[in-house]
């Protein structure tokens, strides 16, 4: 991407590395964010994104200092949604956006070069847009299986992501939609190597321990 910048420059070779990635709502009906928070990272949860339309921004933005401070204790990502004023307040390391979302000129504009940038694909010509796009460092596609998080988004299946695995040459993708601990394989054979998961973390007895199970069945 030719960013030199230090902080640019590791939270790009973080994303490199990462292979699983937890999006989680700010859990006041648990009232255990902290806790599980702490227990993802610990279990090997690469980027951690706090998703919850409920929210308004004051509340969110306690959330997200909440997800900044432990992310920094594991040194580990962390991802804010859609909102880039919620992004920029908080110093988040990753910006997501959807395709009705900011452009990445747009993101770029109120970011700065330094943040990781990244936009969900729901089509090979999404997928083609997100590798032609310079400012994006790297994209979503799915949701492979239909799930409860995306009512009314039909899935695209493990399609996409092959698609996305023979095309993206270094450009880091994440398949999501649907996938727990027993359909990472079928992921993985379709050239994916990095997940983003909800329910298979966020909905764990021992959280820690599902984030294990998955990262253990990921590649190094």
């Amino acid at each position: 991407m030719g960013h030199t910048n230090e902080p640019g420059t590791r939270r790009r070779a973080a994303l490199q590395n990462a292979r699983l990635y937890v999006c989680v709502t700010a859990r006041r009906d648990r009232g255990d964010l902290r806790e599980f928070l702490h227990a993802a990272y610990e279990g090997g949860v690469d980027v951690i994104q706090l998703r919850d339309k409920s929210l308004e921004a004051a509340a969110e933005m306690e959330a997200i200092e909440v997800l900044a401070e432990v992310a920094r204790e594991h040194g580990k990502l962390f991802a804010v949604n859609d909102r880039a004023d919620v992004a920029l307040l908080t110093g988040a390391d990753v910006f997501h956006v959807g395709q009705g979302d900011l452009s990445t000129e747009q993101a770029r504009k109120v970011l700065g070069p330094d943040v990781v940038l990244g936009r969900s694909c729901h089509s090979t010509g999404q997928v083609d847009a997100a590798l032609t796009d310079p400012g994006l460092d790297y994209f979503c596609t799915g949701p492979v299986w239909e799930t409860p998080t995306k009512p009314g988004r039909a899935a695209v299946g493990l399609e996409l992501p092959r698609y996305a695995a023979d095309n993206a040459g270094a450009t880091p993708f994440f398949a999501i939609g649907g996938i727990d601990a027993a359909r990472v394989p079928e992921v993985l054979g379709t050239g994916a190597s990095r997940i983003v998961v909800v329910r298979a973390v966020t909905e764990a007895d021992d959280v820690a321990a599902a984030a294990r199970a998955l990262r253990t069945a990921l590649p190094a």
